[in-house]
């Protein structure tokens, strides 16, 4: 009987309510390890999580068992839900609705997640949007700008 191998590297973006700062720095590593332990629960491999207080960036390599957008809702709503019960915010935490997803091969596996586990040295240079528009246009994503996430533009 044959089995399934698969190598599929799935790099995930997605924002908090309104693009506001609202994950404290402080407790960004704790909200890493409880993502961490999601994915692990669905079998999926954590290869890097980093972001910023507006966004996280997830990189899996993606057990084909699971449905992508079954694994980011289920994040999404795990997380929400944590950051809630913990309070580290005033009112209810919320993530924006939608997400980006973009494929990698193997071989830019290493760049990818230096890049995620240096999110802050990346953002002193640029912000959120122009990260992710930039990563829109690299990947050739058509998109409408009506359906981007939320932004709090920079002063």
């Amino acid at each position: 009987m044959a089995n399934t191998y698969t190598e599929i590297y799935i790099h995930i973006v997605f924002a908090v309510q309104g693009g506001h700062n609202l994950l404290p720095k402080r407790h960004l590593v704790e909200l890493y390890k409880y993502i961490t332990g999601i994915l692990h629960r669905r079998e999926q491999k954590l290869l890097a999580i980093g972001g910023m207080p507006d966004h996280i960036h997830v990189f899996i390599g993606l057990n084909p068992k699971d449905a992508l957008s079954d694994v980011v809702r289920d994040v999404k709503a795990g997380s929400s839900n944590f950051i809630n019960e913990q309070k580290w915010v005033p009112g209810t935490f919320r993530w924006q609705e939608g997400y980006g997803a973009f494929s990698y091969a193997r071989s830019q596996v290493d760049q990818v997640c230096q890049y995620i586990l240096n999110q802050e040295q990346h953002h002193s240079r640029r912000g959120f949007k122009e990260e992710y528009l930039d990563m829109l246009r690299k990947f050739v994503v058509a998109y409408d700008e009506r359906y981007l996430f939320e932004w709090v533009e920079e002063a």
